[in-house]
């Protein structure tokens, strides 16, 4: 065999690996756009149940074909205080049942008669979701056509390098090399280190599945070198929580330990039974006997029993492994001294691994936010009317988060809106700025209205009775309009933002009676001018609180 044919053996090598990748991360896109709200519904059954959490990584990850973003997205909810370690820790194990589907795939692809192969059927399926993609205008059937473009890719893939593999099987050299390599840990070296390089464990799967199918290397070899992949699956979620909080790291610390020990452990179960039998039993003999004459489904099943074996040996530890990881990454009092400018509660950029999880929670944030202004708000109201500044450091510190919220949440929805969404996701997320902006204002005005108090307490004079009785009423109307707002806003619900309108157009009443009320105080001498004025400006400051309510009401019309 000449080196042109070594050299074209390699660049289709490559070939495939690209084509593969590409059509994963085309699956994974348009599956996730599909199957939102199905995402949405089983992450709002993550609890305490184990099993449960399992069993939503398992499924999570089979559903977007990718482990490392489950992982990530994992890692993005323990950050934003969403999920505890332990729950974080049973959807990590599931994640890794997850990902031995594409293996699976890929097994069923390589078996078939020889005349028509299933590699090839399934090859077509690139053909088929590209002239569905083309000559479709709905954008869910686009999705469906970039599934199957996707799943058809990664036969087109798995057929180059297939190819590849044969040329090299063809090389003595080759074989005598791969054969020499024998040492356990070393092949689980590789396999961790071309995983770790590649960020994905189902496209070292299946190298090691046409390797095994082609000859070059033995069924035993193969199932080391998947071992390994479970072990460079870490880096994505290690990259991902080195930024994070203490418990995104944690977590992901908890996913290498999960690996790592899956692995140890069948390493070890494996030295004793090549001792104890002489040598005459290993786990490639094993799996042989289990699934004669197809080499393809020997490593792909012993990939999937390996990682459930390893949930079912892990899952009763998981407290205890918790615990490791929280001595091995300690909290220190210097970090809790340390007063935050402000945080996210319900997301993280982690989360942008997956979008449609990503805009769920992008609508928690923002309800949060628009409570925290509330909030403030109602403190402005408490001090202004009876000039007691006790909460001056809580409305400091929650003007301080708004701030911080309205800035890093503004970043957070320019990175999601460039990301492939479902068209009800796209319409959510494009409505979020104005969202945002008007809440941020809401936190303005209640600002506004401490620095009216401070005034007041300056000039060592107050509101009258009556006033302060008026204020209370249009306090107790914003704080209606707000919950019929909340209740919109979360639910879609376009009964309770038609109620919002008409508290809204009553707010506009009682502004302008309080304008009315304060003449007639005014010419009573009952208040002076400079009570009046700032009596005035919060008035105007609440009725403008009000509008920008009833925008982000509005913005339900527009999903």
């Amino acid at each position: 065999m000449n080196s042109a044919a070594v050299v074209s053996a390699v660049l289709s090598m490559l070939a495939g690996i690209g084509i593969f990748l590409v059509a994963c991360s085309t699956m994974s896109s348009n599956l996730e756009a599909v199957s939102s709200s199905k995402l949405r519904a089983l992450f709002r059954k993550v609890s305490g149940k184990k099993l449960i959490g399992v069993g939503i990584g398992a499924v999570t990850t089979a559903a977007i074909q990718s482990s490392g973003a489950t992982s990530v997205m994992i890692i993005g909810f323990v950050n934003a205080g969403i999920m505890s370690l332990a729950q974080a820790a049973t959807v990590i194990y599931g994640a890794n049942v997850g990902t031995t589907v594409t293996g699976q795939i890929v097994a069923l692809g390589m078996t078939g008669s020889n005349r028509i192969s299933t590699t090839v059927i399934f090859s077509a399926f690139a053909g088929v979701g590209a002239l569905i993609s083309l000559f479709s205008d709905r954008d869910q059937i686009k999705r469906w056509g970039g599934i199957f473009s996707g799943f058809g890719m990664l036969f087109v893939g798995l057929s180059m390098m297939s190819s590849s593999m044969e040329t090299f099987s063809a090389l003595d050299a080759v074989k005598v090399f791969l054969a020499g390599i024998n040492n356990v840990i070393l092949l689980v070296f590789v396999g961790a280190a071309f995983t770790a390089i590649i960020q994905s464990s189902s496209v070292m799967t299946s190298i090691a599945i046409t390797m095994v199918v082609t000859g070059l290397i033995t069924l035993d070899q193969g199932i080391y070198l998947t071992m390994g992949s479970n072990i460079g699956s870490c880096v994505v979620a290690l990259i991902a929580g080195l930024g994070g909080s203490k418990n995104a790291k944690r977590t992901a610390l908890i996913h290498l330990l999960f690996n790592v020990g899956g692995v140890a452990v069948f390493m070890v179960m494996g030295f004793l039974l090549s001792l104890i039998s002489g040598g005459s039993i290993d786990y490639g003999k094993i799996f042989a006997r289990l699934f004669p004459g197809v080499p393809q489904i020997q490593l792909a099943m012993f990939h999937t029993i390996f990682n459930t074996l390893t949930v079912l040996l892990v899952l009763p530890l998981t407290d205890m492994l918790v615990s490791i990881v929280t001595k091995l990454i300690p909290d220190r009092e210097e970090d809790d001294a340390k007063e935050p400018e402000g945080r996210l509660y319900y997301v993280d950029r982690n989360m942008l691994k997956t979008p449609p999880i990503a805009a769920m929670q992008l609508k928690k944030e923002i309800i949060n936010m628009a409570d925290i202004a509330m909030r403030n708000y109602t403190t402005s109201l408490d001090t202004i009317c009876n000039l007691d500044f006790s909460k001056q450091d809580q409305f400091d510190k929650n003007e301080k988060e708004l701030d911080f919220i309205n800035r890093e949440l503004v970043k957070f929805v320019v990175e999601l809106s460039k990301l492939p969404l479902s068209e009800k996701d796209h319409k959510y997320v494009s409505t979020t700025f104005h969202t945002i902006s008007d809440l941020e204002r809401v936190g303005d005005y209640a600002e506004n209205i401490m620095e009216y108090a401070d005034t007041l307490k300056s000039e060592n004079q107050g509101f009258s009775e009556s006033a302060i009785s008026e204020i209370a009423y249009m306090r107790e109307h914003i704080e209606k309009l707000f919950g019929e707002i909340i209740k919109a806003y979360t639910m879609k619900d376009k009964q309770a933002l038609a109620e919002a309108h008409k508290t809204e157009d009553e707010i506009d009443r009682i502004t302008s009676r309080m304008e009315e009320n304060h003449i007639l105080r005014l010419n009573k001498g009952i208040c002076t001018a400079i009570v009046g004025s700032q009596y005035m400006s919060l008035a105007s400051n609440s009725e403008r609180i009000a509008d920008h309510l009833i925008n982000m009401g509005k913005m339900v019309n527009e999903w």
